[in-house]
């Protein structure tokens, strides 16, 4: 056996993903869930929730309805950026599609071919398994 090599490395993860988490008015959680979705995301889920903000408060900052949709989306590293700026631009200029969105980053993984999936390299991964 020889000590002066390195092991080698099998760099399986090249790219990052992060969970994205955005809340919008129920009535427009489709739109969302559309947009979201060309950015190459193959993994979304919504959940109906409601909002705790008074009426006064929704009046001041624009905002028309209580009912919310939260959508969780497994997104690429290298396509955040550009959808949280897009998403930016959709909740300035869409009449009543105001909105939030924050992101997590993945730190670990379990499994090749889900993370193949997520990260929509299931094509680039199959010599790798």
């Amino acid at each position: 056996m020889d000590n002066n090599k390195t092991p080698e490395t099998n760099n399986v993860a090249p790219i990052g993903l992060e969970l994205l988490i955005t809340i919008v008015d129920k009535n427009k959680a489709e739109f969302y869930v559309d947009l979201i979705q060309s950015y190459e995301v193959n993994f979304q889920f919504t959940a109906l929730a409601k909002g705790t903000a008074k009426a006064d408060i929704l009046d001041y900052l624009g905002l028309t309805e209580n009912d919310k949709t939260v959508i969780f989306s497994v997104v690429r590293a290298d396509k955040l950026d550009d959808l949280i700026y897009v998403l930016g631009e959709k909740f300035r200029t869409i009449r009543g599609g105001k909105g939030v969105a924050v992101s997590v980053p993945f730190t670990s993984m379990i499994g090749t071919t889900v993370y193949a999936f997520l990260c929509n390299a299931a094509d680039n991964m199959r010599g790798n398994s």
